[in-house]
């Protein structure tokens, strides 16, 4: 996967993120201020482990990280089919 498609792929994902996060808010009470978005893609795997590696590359040791699974070649209506959010929880 070229960089430049990876780049456009992750934009597309974090977007749709946003749109979920901006019709349910209230999920903003379960994440953390300040973290790491790492989006799994459940129909692409090429991409989820190019940013799994972006995140052993880049990681902030100092951020929680919040994992996100969700499809990339379909649309899917998140209000019907919520997004699998995976946040850390205190130890």
């Amino acid at each position: 996967m070229r960089d430049d498609e990876m780049f456009r792929l992750n934009v597309d994902l974090q977007a749709a993120f946003m749109q979920y996060v901006i019709a349910r808010p209230e999920i903003l009470d379960q994440l953390p201020d300040d973290f790491r978005l790492v989006i799994l893609s459940d129909d692409d795997p090429a991409l989820s482990w190019r940013n799994l590696e972006l995140l052993k590359e880049q990681g902030d040791a100092d951020k929680p990280i919040v994992i996100v699974r969700m499809r990339t070649q379909e649309l899917v209506n998140l209000m019907t089919h919520p997004l699998q959010i995976f946040v850390p929880i205190a130890a």
